[in-house]
């Protein structure tokens, strides 16, 4: 069994006075891509937000390789080798795509090269010279993914990345996590679309109300198929 490179331990979060994690309890081995999987409003960003160190108070247990990190900042734990895809994107729209690229600093050796990440996304490359605001969604998701693979960091935290997208362009992403993963990063998700998901990921965590309520492996997702459904309301 491959070894674990993040846990969770009775993880508590707050925004404002507003109490949202109650004690969750998770991990993801090195290689692995994990879902986190629930309603809207079970969790799940915040728990991304979390691991980050962008949510205002937070208590409990994250440790990332062995180290715990619930009490560092969040360039500290970026500096561990973490890198964080928000669902929003953040793309500076009036930087162009090469710009974008260039933009977050190294944390870590082994970042990727400009040329490489063409390779993988080679949209981004005929579209090197535009502006973020000249943008599909579809590009904007591929230049906040892309975005993060130059830093070096091995670890990603990936919120809904096929949110509002075409097929065609969910298709691509998956394409690319895949690629991601054989590539030998590993990778956390929040991902409302369960069929996605079920494509890509080892294990699933079920989120609600703030805690993991279930882990289910993708191999037992058949055998599972009703009690996920009544999880999830699909």
């Amino acid at each position: 069994m491959a070894e674990t490179v993040l846990s969770a331990n009775d993880l508590q979060g707050w925004y404002g006075e507003s109490h949202i994690l109650h004690g969750m309890s998770f991990e993801v081995r090195d290689g692995e891509v994990v879902t986190l999987l629930g309603r809207n409003g079970s969790g799940k960003t915040t728990t991304m937000r979390a691991i980050m160190g962008i949510l205002g108070k937070r208590k409990g247990s994250i440790q990332f390789k062995g180290a715990e990190t619930i009490g560092l900042p969040s360039n500290a734990i970026a500096r561990l080798g973490v890198a964080y895809c928000p669902e929003e994107r953040g793309i500076f729209a009036s930087l162009n795509v090469k710009e974008n690229l260039l933009l977050p600093p190294k944390v870590a050796p082994g970042g990727m090269s400009l040329d490489e990440i063409y390779e993988i996304f080679p949209r981004l490359r005929e579209r090197a010279g535009s502006q973020g605001t000249k943008l599909s969604g579809g590009e904007q998701q591929m230049l906040a993914i892309a975005r993060i693979l130059r830093t070096g960091a091995k670890f990603l935290l990936l919120d809904e990345p096929t949110e509002g997208l075409a097929p065609v362009i969910v298709q691509q992403i998956g394409a690319t996590i895949k690629t991601l993963k054989d590539k030998g990063f590993t990778i956390l998700l929040v991902e409302q679309n369960f069929h996605f998901a079920s494509t890509l990921a080892d294990r699933h965590y079920v989120v609600e109300h703030g805690h993991v309520v279930d882990m289910i492996s993708n191999d037992a997702l058949e055998a599972n198929k009703g009690k996920l459904q009544a999880y999830l309301g699909v």
